[in-house]
């Protein structure tokens, strides 16, 4: 298993960690595929379009009007404010994403990008990469 160290610069982003996943994955050594797993209950990890970065700005927009804010939160104990908005966001995305791995290389279609999501930011964060046989 290999460690990425992220630091997010926004409560809600979506940074495009493909190169650094691949990096993580160094020799595969016939590995099949890569497990991508985020460790934290407000963030998450998707792939999605990485070739306009404006699809990655939408995502963040429609995921703070779906889940707003505003709402009536119970969960309260966050001395940085109520955060159950980014819980909720973050389970509406996913912990983990499994990507097959050709001849070493993430097997991602060509518009396809890994992106981390932060929606508890800033913050610094982690994922890890693991490659399966």
């Amino acid at each position: 298993m290999q460690e990425i160290n992220l630091k997010t610069d926004r409560k809600t982003q979506l940074v495009n960690i493909t190169e650094q996943v691949q990096a993580a994955l160094g020799e595969t050594n016939g590995a099949a595929a890569a497990l991508v797993y985020v460790p934290h209950t407000t963030a998450g990890v998707t792939i999605n379009e990485h070739a306009d970065p404006l699809v990655a700005e939408d995502l963040e927009n429609a995921l703070q009007k779906v889940v707003n804010d505003a709402w009536d939160w119970k969960h309260t104990e966050d001395p940085d404010g109520p955060n159950a908005p980014s819980h909720v966001r973050a389970s509406l995305m996913s912990t983990q994403i499994l990507v097959p791995i050709s001849d070493g290389k993430l097997a991602l279609g060509r518009w396809q990008g890994i992106f981390f999501c932060e929606f508890d930011g800033p913050r610094d964060r982690k994922v890890f990469v693991t490659p399966l046989a």
